[in-house]
């Protein structure tokens, strides 16, 4: 069947509106590349890779963090945590603005009934009285006077009406609606983004914390332990100066060791109580007593082993990474609104209904109505305020590609950073231990030396000192190693399971 030119003619108005309805003026976009180096750091400081480690971002945190009692203190955190809590609002909040931009797609249907009662001034003198003179002939033109007389009653008109149709539905031939919604629903996906990375900050931050209190549970003990060594000293050295055996010079140094013991007593005691305090913030109620670290020591709190060969690319799905990619995308879309803006808006309202002067006769045959009112708006002086908005928008567009660059390049360098104290952390736990071993050692020797007189009290005191400080640095060097293999997990953009 060939299709007439009439219809042809009828059809084009259609095949334009749908070939314009296809329109996008946003511009294409293209993720940035360049901004870090293809491979991380390696060699030198870096260690080799792990063979059969698997990457960080395929480890669920229940199977990285291996200790039962940190285990359940992160999960009792997931649960409770206030800050996760306000993160999961600005997902929800993002979503339902997402949502009500959305419904701009599509004509907002609503219905309305009314009644009409007006009362006329000219029925209310109760008639109408009217005269007419008129002639006529053949031609069928003429004039005429007459005399009728009416009686409207009271005067009072009522109409009533039912409607339902559409308002000021914009027709969106330029994608205006359509970028704007695609903007809301990229700024959704970088809230559940930030959500996802307050989640995995939330999780280090707890495991930090914990491994933090476990080696000050440490350092308490070590000073205990020194303090009755110390104790025992001053003790010595006290009754050896009473008969004039030891000078006052050695008492009084025994006696500053042993102060110095008592104070870093006190101080870490009250560093434990603030350990606690922000482990019950981050837990966001008060953690178990049973849940507690007792130690840090040599105990594993999380797996072994992390790759240290992972190409740069991981880093595309950090969610901070993620959640700048989704707002750049945003800023994108803002363009084609803004570009849409330079050109005609063309709105459509419509409604469908009935009309009777009688309520009776609302729905009865013949009071149908309808009406359709298509409108369209182009600017012409508007002084450069649209030519402006889009510049602005590329402008904002341009920001946003160096926060994602930045954001990304700040997480290369955690990564590579946290990889490079990795390959390192091993040699100096081992130094640390060696060194602890030796000052202990040299400690009892120097001390059995003095009892037998071969050496002075005051060699003896600076062994006791140096084997206290060396204990306390191998904690805090045992303390760097577990942080580092948490912050790793972090920066790698763990615990998305």
């Amino acid at each position: 069947m060939t299709m007439t030119m009439t219809a042809k003619v009828r059809a084009f108005p259609l095949l334009a509106a749908t070939m314009l309805a296809g329109c996008n003026l946003a511009p294409k976009y293209i993720q940035p590349v360049g901004a870090i180096p293809a491979a991380l750091p390696q060699g030198g400081a870096y260690a080799a890779a792990t063979p059969g480690a698997v990457a960080a971002d395929a480890i669920g945190w229940r199977d990285f963090f291996v200790d039962p009692a940190l285990r359940d203190t992160i999960a009792l955190a997931l649960d409770n945590n206030r800050d996760l809590r306000l993160a999961t609002a600005n997902v929800l909040q993002a979503r339902a603005l997402y949502r009500v931009q959305r419904a701009d797609l599509f004509p907002t249907v609503a219905a309305s009934a009314g009644a009409t009662f007006t009362n006329s001034a000219f029925g209310a003198t109760g008639g109408a009285t009217g005269t007419g003179i008129g002639t006529g002939s053949g031609t069928g033109t003429g004039v005429g006077t007459g005399t009728t007389t009416g009686t409207t009653g009271s005067g009072t008109i009522e109409i009533y009406q039912a409607n339902i149709g559409v308002s000021a539905f914009e027709v969106d031939l330029f994608g205006r609606v359509r970028n704007l919604t695609r903007a809301a629903l990229e700024q959704y996906f970088a809230t559940e983004e930030a959500q996802r990375a307050a989640r995995i900050t939330l999780i280090a931050e707890v495991a930090s914390a914990y491994v933090t209190m476990a080696a000050d549970q440490d350092q308490l003990r070590i000073a205990r332990d020194t303090l009755k060594s110390f104790a025992e000293s001053l003790r010595l050295t006290t009754a050896q100066f009473r008969i004039g055996v030891a000078s006052e010079l050695e008492q009084r140094q025994a006696d500053t060791n042993y102060q110095i013991a008592r104070n870093d007593i006190a101080t870490i005691t009250a560093r434990i109580a603030q350990d606690q305090n922000a482990l019950n913030l981050l837990a966001g109620t008060t953690v178990p007593a049973a849940l507690l670290p007792a130690d840090l020591g040599t105990r594993a709190y999380t797996i072994p082993d992390l790759p240290a060969d992972v190409r740069s690319d991981v880093l595309l799905r950090r969610p901070d990474v993620l959640q700048a990619e989704h707002q750049l995308i945003a800023q994108n879309a803002n363009i084609g609104a803004a570009r849409a803006a330079l050109f005609p808006t063309i709105s459509l309202t419509a409604t469908l209904g009935t009309l009777s002067t009688a309520l009776s006769g609302l729905f009865g045959s013949g009071s149908d109505t309808w009406t359709v009112a298509p409108s369209a708006s182009l600017p012409i002086f508007d002084f450069g305020r649209n030519k402006n908005n889009v510049r602005a928008a590329e402008a904002q567009k341009l920001g946003a590609v160096a926060t994602y660059e930045r954001t990304l390049q700040v997480a290369f360098r955690e990564v590579a950073d946290a990889l490079a104290q990795r390959g390192t952390i091993g040699e100096q736990v081992a130094a640390r231990e060696a060194r602890a071993n030796s000052a202990l050692v040299a400690a009892r020797l120097s001390d059995a030396r003095y009892r037998a007189g071969v050496d002075s009290f005051l060699v003896s005191l600076d062994a006791q000192r140096t084997a206290y400080g060396a204990q306390q640095d191998l904690v805090t060097t045992r303390l760097l190693r577990a942080s580092n293999i948490v912050e790793l997990y972090r920066s790698l953009g763990g615990g998305l399971r």
